[in-house]
This record gives C-alpha cells, structure tokens and sequence, in this order.
C-alpha cells in the first residue's frame, strides 16, 4: 500500500508539475495577434497595387482601397502597441494559476479517492475475486447456525380455533409418521403461523415417505422452509436441497430464485443476476418469485457490472407497470418492498370490494406468499374458494396461484 501511494503522489505531483511549467512559459514568440492583422493588410496594399497595374480597378477605386487599408494598419499598430509585442502575460497571474492547478491536481485526486477507493484495500483481480467467494461459499454458516442467530419471533397472529387445529393436527402426525397427507397439512400449517423450523421438518417428512417418487416442487418447497426459518439466507444444506430440486425440475423458479440469491450472497452478484434477469424474462407474469426479484435485480446488475440494464416489461397480467419498475429501480430495498406491498394491498382491497379475475386472485395470493404473509394468502384462498365455488375452471386459475403460494399440492 506504501509503494501505491508513493506512486500515486509522484505522478501527481508529475502532472502538476508539467502544467505548472507550461503557463509560468507562457510567452507567445509568435508575437500578438495584431501582427497577423498588420501583415494581412500590408499584403492587401501590394494586391490593390496589383490590380491596378492590370487595369482590374479604377484610379478611384484604388485610392479608396488604400486609404480603408490604411486607416485598419493605423487601428491595429495602435492596438499592437497597447498591448506589448511580446505578448507574455502577468508573472504574478501565471504564478497563482500554477499554484492553484497544482493543488486542485494534487488535492483534488486525494479527495476523489478518499471517496470512491478503498484506502488500506489490496488488489484483487478477478481469480482472487474469484477464489474469496468460492471461500465464502464454502465457509458460510450452516443451517443450524443461522437458525441460532435469529432473534425470537412471535406467531402469526390467527384465529383461536386455527391455532386448536393446527395442535390437534401434531398430535395426529406424531402418533401416525406414515400419514403423507397428515405431513402436508402440517407443513403448511405451520408456516402459516410462521413456524418455519417445523414446517421444513415435516416437509421433511414428506420427501421420506415419498421417497424416489418426491418431485422437484417437493424439495423447492423444503429449501423455501429452510431459507424463511434462516431469515432469507440459503445455507449450505438449502443449497443441496435446492440442487435436488433443479435435478428433478430444471426449470423449478422457486429453486432458481433462491440459488441466485445464493451466489449474491457468497459474492456472485454477476451470477445471480445471470440466473435473475434469464428467470425474469422466462417466467410469465403471474410467477410468485417475480416480486423479490424486481426488488433487487437493478441493484445485482449494479454489482455485476451491467450499467445500462432495462428491467423487461411484464405485461402479461395486472402488475407493476413500466413506471414501477422504474421509480422502484431508484429506491432503496426497504421502499422497493413497501412499494410491493403497497400495491399488493391495494390489489387486495381491490378484490375485495369490486371482485376481480382468477387471474388476479392468483396473483394475490401467490404474492402475498411470497411477501411472508402466509396467513393472509390462507385467507384470500379460503375466501377465492367461495367465490369461484361454481366456477371450476376459474377455481383451478386460482388454486394454481395458491400452489405457488405454498398452500395446495
């Protein structure tokens, strides 16, 4: 670090000293503009004479050349000598200038760095990049870990009936482990009351009595269980069930999602914005993951590098419009998600009081899953499931959101 200011000041101090020279130098040898102007109009004379001798011009002509020609060299020498010969300017000036250019140089570059560097900070090309993020991938804490460091959470608030059912429902599963559905109402369950460690223990439950016939949804929704129990970090066992999952579903959103997620946090924003921006544009509008990832895929291609990205237009469903994907890129994470949910509630409300298309019930419920807010997605199933009673297929648009969502197989 020594040797990296030694040579930053030296070049400096270089530069400053080169223009220093330049204006303390600065003579005009070529004497003043106003003897170009007295040369110009002396070869102006020889041309009048000139023309006159080839008969291109009168007597009278010629005579009044001269004498406007000769009024513009008296002007000019009259001018030249009140502005000195040589041409040089004030020493004094030229000393102050020097000065204050050497020292906005100098200065000025020490400021900008001690803004945008990173004083103290060694170099790091791309294979040392490379290699400090594979370490901290390898080295982030475990599942349990995380889970350790979380602060103490409170239950979802919910109904006191819910909360006997749900109690009733472990008694039932303890007593039967083989109960396949028993398992999957739990899961569900509880991370509805946002018990997410014992969500993601009776999905586990799941894969083992499915064993080889668990489909890829089966292990995206355990590693979403996994990362809401860790507070949205993806440990090195939510990775391995997250590959699971995309060995079974390549093309699993949830699992993509989360493995971007990952790599941002292990220090490949480059590859998480890959995985992002391909998931973005790939997914229809209605996918649950498309809220989280409008709200951070600017800010990962600022991190990656890519400094003219446009976030696509979803259109395909009601959503956030261009402008609010706009205004969202400007905002900090905490407003992009309050603008997120703002426009969620509004949906809701929305729904409520003027109804609205199974697609847009879907697309609530699936985000309000999203969002965390799996005790309100329950609701909005519970009540869709009423208003589309008589609408089969309305009722299949909107349970598709609810499988998103979590909520249904």
């Amino acid at each position: 670090m020594t040797l990296f200011w030694i040579a930053i000041v030296l070049l400096a101090t270089a530069m400053a000293g080169l223009l220093a020279v330049a204006l303390l130098r600065g003579q005009r040898h070529t004497g003043p503009a106003e003897a170009f102007d007295l040369q110009v109009y002396r070869d102006q004379l020889t041309e009048v004479d000139r023309d006159l001798t080839r008969s291109v011009i009168s007597d009278e002509d010629a005579e009044r050349l001269r004498t406007e020609i000769s009024r513009r060299i008296l002007a000019a020498d009259a001018k030249s000598n009140s502005t000195g010969a040589a041409g040089s300017q004030p020493y004094t000036l030229g000393v102050s200038v020097a000065v204050l250019v050497a020292g906005f140089l100098v200065g000025g570059s020490y400021w900008l760095y001690s803004q945008i560097g990173a004083p103290g900070y060694g170099d790091l090309g791309l294979a040392t990049r490379l290699e400090m993020a594979e370490a901290a991938r390898e080295n982030r804490p475990s599942q349990q870990e995380a889970e350790s460091q979380m602060p103490p959470t409170k239950e979802t608030e919910i109904q006191p009936e819910y909360a006997a059912l749900v109690q009733r429902l472990r008694s039932a599963v303890s007593e039967r482990p083989d109960d396949l559905q028993g398992h999957v109402l739990l899961a569900r369950s509880e991370a509805a009351m946002g018990n997410y460690t014992a969500a993601y223990a009776a999905q586990q439950a799941i894969l083992s009595i499915k064993g080889n016939t668990a489909t890829g949804k089966d292990y995206a929704d355990l590693a979403d269980m996994m990362v809401l129990a860790a507070g949205g970090y993806v440990s090195p066992e939510a990775e391995r069930v997250l590959e699971a999952a995309l060995t079974r579903d390549p093309e699993n959103g949830v699992s993509l999602y989360y493995m971007g997620l990952m790599m941002a946090q292990t220090g490949r924003p480059d590859v998480a914005f890959r995985l992002w921006d391909r998931l973005l544009r790939q997914s229809p509008a209605d996918a649950a993951w498309l809220p989280p990832i409008l709200s951070q895929i600017e800010e990962m291609a600022f991190r990656a590098g890519v400094s003219d990205y446009q976030v696509p237009t979803i259109v395909d469903m009601p959503g956030p419009s261009t402008d609010d994907v706009e205004a969202a890129g400007e905002m900090s994470t905490e407003d992009r998600q309050e603008m997120i949910r703002g426009m969620v509630a509004r949906l809701s409300d929305r729904l409520a009081t003027e109804g609205g298309t199974p697609e847009e019930w879907a697309r609530l419920i699936s985000s309000l899953g999203v969002l965390g807010d799996e005790a309100q997605a329950i609701a909005i199933w519970n009540n869709a499931q009423g208003v589309f009673a008589n609408n089969p297929e309305a009722l299949d648009v909107v349970r598709e959101g609810a499988r998103a969502a979590g909520l249904v197989l």
